[in-house]
């Protein structure tokens, strides 16, 4: 990402709903989640991303640590430091081992991940290229470990990180701190 500062102002008309989503956000995540605030542009779509997310928390198909990683694949290949950082605070709050996290960048080189889990960081990595990259040869791969649901979920999530990743990227929302300097550099 090239942009140091957000490419949109991030002080959305004070409203009933972005006061309630600002205070919600504080008390949680200690801060303002910048791309809430630029949301708050535009009351529909902050309501509706937020009931979405909702949602996606309720997902459990596919084991948090593979999602995780899946979801943190995704936003380094993007290149979405924002999405780098806040992923890192909050897989690290839900139990997912930094260490794996560390190794995200570096998976083809680390021996910090299983077999399964490097199938999985690869074909996130995959589907968030452009263009994608995904073969039948790495969906087989994953069929040994995962049933259907597992891996509908796992492709979905890589999906809906990659529009975080690009919206956030796209409107220049820089990281926040919430992993104070994030140890996971931008791919290369």
């Amino acid at each position: 990402m090239t942009a140091t500062t957000a490419r949109i102002p991030l002080d959305p008309p004070r409203t009933l709903l972005t006061r309630a989503v600002d205070r919600y956000s504080r008390r949680v995540y200690g801060a303002t989640l910048a791309p809430a605030a630029a949301m708050g542009h535009h009351p529909r779509l902050l309501v509706t991303q937020l009931r979405h997310e909702r949602a996606l928390a309720r997902w459990d198909r596919l084991d948090p640590t593979l999602k995780s990683l899946a979801v943190m694949s995704a936003a380094v290949t993007v290149g979405c430091s924002w999405c780098v950082d806040f992923g890192w605070w909050v897989t690290s709050q839900e139990g997912t081992d930094p260490a794996k996290l560390r190794a995200v960048p570096a998976w083809r080189d680390s021996d910090v991940l299983t077999d399964l889990e490097r199938r999985v960081v690869e074909y996130a990595e995959a589907m968030s290229t452009t263009p994608m990259g995904v073969t039948d040869e790495m969906v087989a791969a994953l069929r040994r470990d995962l049933d259907d649901a597992a891996l509908v979920e796992l492709t979905t999530m890589v999906a809906v990180e990659n529009a975080r990743a690009r919206t956030n990227s796209a409107l220049g929302l820089p990281s926040q701190g919430f992993r104070d300097r994030c140890e996971l550099p931008a791919r290369a």
